[in-house]
């Protein structure tokens, strides 16, 4: 068993080989490909590697299989007694990847 935990987008995300996740939205066409250095730890053959902040020439490479919108997420605003009401929508852009490599 073989994992890593990587930082993007100011998240942190546990991940092994062939997961699809989804990361906040990167500037890369679908297809392409992803390398993230930002490796908090590794964990292969029974060898975990623990870095401070970040492992050493550990890097973990993915592909882009698409970008998204997530679904609507209501955002309302409200005061009692002041009739103060502001209802707003978002919907986070998103890029789902494949987890193709682990390099410690």
């Amino acid at each position: 068993m073989e994992f890593a935990i990587i930082e993007t987008g100011g998240k942190q995300y546990l991940v092994s080989l062939n997961d699809k996740i989804k990361i906040e939205k990167i500037e890369i066409a679908d297809g392409g490909k992803v390398v993230f250095d930002k490796v908090l730890l590794v964990v292969k053959d029974g060898m975990v590697k623990i870095g401070a902040p970040f492992v050493e020439g550990a890097r973990v490479e993915g592909k882009i299989l698409k970008e998204g919108r997530a679904k609507k997420v209501i955002v309302f605003r409200y005061h009692s007694k002041t009739r103060y009401r502001k209802k707003k929508g978002h919907r986070q852009h998103f890029n789902e990847m494949e987890i193709t490599k682990i390099v410690s």
